[in-house]
């Protein structure tokens, strides 16, 4: 939900060991620096009060203890991304770079824009990202020994001992991938499971690719409309265009998601084959000359529009699929 606060506004510069803070009594700008630990955030509400509108942006894992204790005692958060906070700045022509400029910044854009008030996740949800992390960090490692392994086979001279080493430590990673990912679709299948029926009842989409999709998009709750879901996996289209004389390649943006984008794409392979939307959309582009991972891209698109719209109504997939179904906000 988007509001205008009329709670007085904080802004907070977030880093690893510290908070740069500025808020405003009466007309005057006041700065505070406080630990970014709980002490230090007992101190910045025990100055600034609780009930304040609370200006933050994304810094990965530095920010969220901070976010979650302000809204336990009763602030309203706002995380926002940092490239908003950047081109904010940007327009107002800003020179130099401080924690406290960058504070005073967030608090500006506090009191000038009207705020998506940011909402803790499940506890589960919380838990199953952390599991997809741990998915994450795994396969690089297996990708890394399965290389190491191979650049080994090919010399000349092999040793067997760095061999046996090798070979061991990928299958004890491979078992570790499967594994984690059977902990992870299990804790989705329990949090989601009327959901991943719904989605695996879309031709193409298998449970794995349910599960990280209801992840990715939080259930779909926090979204009105299909082109939202698609700006966050990063699948947008970006033009770059100017008068007669630029004439740049339409792209997708690429902007986050990237772990959601690789599934689609994989995923639209069969789509393309087996969903009668996505065959159509597939061999239409193609037949107009696009070129055919610009035609699976926009499959990509397709299903995520099944996918929200299906979700949203509660009716499996239907071949006669119908705009009936809410496709568009």
């Amino acid at each position: 939900m988007v509001v205008a606060s009329s709670l007085p506004v904080v802004g907070l510069d977030v880093s690893k060991a510290t908070l740069a803070v500025c808020y405003q009594v009466d007309e005057q700008v006041k700065h505070l620096e406080v630990s970014n630990t709980k002490a230090g955030f007992q101190q910045l509400v025990k100055t600034c009060g609780a009930h304040c509108q609370f200006v933050m942006e994304a810094t990965g894992t530095y920010n969220l203890a901070l976010a979650y204790y302000l809204h336990e005692q009763g602030g309203q958060v706002a995380v926002l991304n940092p490239l908003v906070i950047k081109r904010f700045i940007q327009m107002h022509l800003s020179k130099g770079k401080s924690d406290r400029k960058d504070a005073q910044w967030l608090l500006r854009y506090g009191q000038q824009q009207a705020l998506k008030s940011w909402q803790p996740d499940e506890k589960i949800l919380v838990e199953c990202r952390q599991l997809e992390q741990v998915t994450e960090q795994l396969v690089k490692q297996k990708t890394m020994i399965s290389n190491s392994l191979e650049a080994l086979q090919r010399q000349p001279i092999i040793s067997k001992l760095a061999l046996k080493r090798l070979q061991q430590l990928l299958k004890s990673l491979t078992q570790q991938v499967a594994a984690v990912e059977l902990e992870l679709l299990a804790l989705l299948e329990r949090r989601f499971a009327t959901e991943m029926t719904l989605l695996c009842s879309i031709p193409g989409i298998g449970r794995k690719t349910a599960g990280m999709l209801l992840l990715f998009a939080g259930g779909f709750t926090h979204f009105d409309n299909y082109r939202q879901v698609i700006a966050l996996a990063g699948l947008s289209p970006r033009e770059h265009t100017s008068g007669t004389s630029i004439r740049g390649k339409v792209r997708i943006t690429k902007m986050g998601g990237g772990l959601i984008r690789g599934k689609l794409f994989m995923c639209s392979f069969s789509a393309k084959k087996t969903n009668t939307a996505c065959a159509a959309l597939f061999d239409r582009l193609v037949a107009k000359g696009k070129n055919k991972k610009l035609a699976l891209i926009a499959v990509c698109n397709k299903l995520l529009k099944q996918a929200f719209a299906i979700v949203k109504s509660g009716v499996p997939y239907q071949a006669d699929f119908s705009s009936k179904l809410a496709l568009t906000a």
